[in-house]
Formats: structure tokens, sequence, C-alpha cells
């Protein structure tokens, strides 16, 4: 039986437009791949009234501590991190400016399940781990 959870992200993801769905539910297998026991939280939201704002869809966490979030424009999916900033990126794939957050952009499904992805994602909760244990943050 599904939880009250996993009830209101499935509702949420029926929501999202056709032609990003298949990104979004890619990116989401990605993050449980990864960190299975992290929570996923939907955020209570609507799709935004212009084009240019993101549409929140999914935070996921562990022992209560934002690690990485899923939302969507109209033509893109973005995989964000609360403290990216903080994150090692070799990669180059993070971007954002931001005084902590930074996010990935990811324009099809196959973009979710590249290594770089799937490390980035990773090290956000590995890092989160650390906090949730006491470690200096």
């Amino acid at each position: 039986m599904p939880t009250s959870t996993e009830s209101s992200a499935s509702e949420l993801l029926r929501k999202v437009p056709p032609a990003v769905r298949p990104t979004v539910q890619a990116a989401r297998r990605t993050v449980r791949a990864v960190a299975p026991k992290a929570k996923e939280i939907a955020y209570r939201s609507q799709p935004p009234r212009s084009s240019r704002s993101m549409w929140k869809l999914l935070r996921y966490a562990i022992d209560d501590l934002y690690v990485v979030a899923i939302g969507t424009f109209p033509d893109h999916v973005s995989v964000f991190f609360p403290r990216g900033r903080e994150l090692d990126d070799g990669s180059g794939l993070l971007e954002g400016g931001g005084k902590e957050f930074r996010f990935i952009t990811l324009r099809s499904p196959a973009d979710a399940s590249r290594p770089a992805v799937k490390r980035m994602v990773r090290k956000a909760f590995t890092l989160g781990r650390g906090s949730s244990r006491g470690e200096k943050r």
C-alpha cells in the first residue's frame, strides 16, 4: 500500500507536462538509486504562472535534512542542491551563483543517468549524512 507521500508524489507527477515528465521520472529514479533510504517529500505546489519560474516538485531528506530536490521548467528539469556551493564539482555540471544553491540542468532522461550526475547526487547525500551525524557544517 503506498504511503501518503508516495501517493502525493504520484499525483503531482501526473500534473507534470508530458514533454518533461520522462526527464522528471528519470531524475527521480537516479536520486532513489543513489539514496534509496532518503525520504521523498512532494512539494505542495501548483504549476507556476510564468514559464520562466521553476515548479518545485520533490525534495529528498536524510534525517530531516534537505539534501536534493527536483523541479521543472517547460523545457527542462533541474536537480538542485541547497548546499551546492559546498559540493566539489570537478565535472563542471553545477550551475548557479547564488549564496548556497547550485543546480544541474537535465534536458532529457539520458542526462539524468549520466555518471557525473549520479556522482553529484551521491556527493550531496554524503555531505548531508555528515551533517546529520553532527559533523561541522
